[in-house]
């Protein structure tokens, strides 16, 4: 019998350099280690927006402005401990970082590190979030900061 696909969000934190490139910020899974954008699941009292807010903040450390329209989404399979797959679909919210913390409440279980968007997209696995980060490199304004 097939899992009901669960609701997650996403921060796509964002800056722009002083030539004008876009950059994005990721972090490693504490799991596997791969490079993955900060997500999780909805928190009680806070909408799909503000909980991206807080996943940023406490997975990479940043603060921002965070859209309120999201840019997209893109869906997953999430295994669980007992190793299940959940299928997910994940909402993903543009967030244009105005400050990099020193110390973060996820920090010395995670890397961050600053990416193009191609440079981004070669480093995820899921091909809806590839497809996102592809109309990004070719159109940064879609973003809505």
């Amino acid at each position: 019998m097939p899992e009901t696909t669960q609701t997650q969000m996403a921060a796509l934190p964002v800056r722009m350099t002083e030539k004008g490139d876009l950059r994005i910020l990721m972090i490693t899974s504490r799991d596997t280690g791969r490079w993955v954008l900060p997500k999780g699941w909805p928190m009680k009292g806070k909408n799909l927006r503000q909980a991206a807010e807080q996943e940023a903040l406490e997975e990479a450390g940043v603060l921002g402005r965070v859209s309120k329209q999201p840019f997209g989404v893109y869906h997953y399979l999430k295994r669980i401990e007992d190793g299940v797959d959940i299928p997910c679909e994940v909402v993903l919210f543009p967030m244009k970082v105005t400050k990099l913390l020193r110390h973060w409440p996820e920090r010395e279980e995670r890397k961050r590190k600053w990416f193009s968007a191609k440079g981004a997209a070669k480093r995820v696995m899921e091909p809806d979030l590839k497809d996102l980060l592809g109309k990004i490199r070719l159109n940064p304004k879609k973003l809505g900061l």
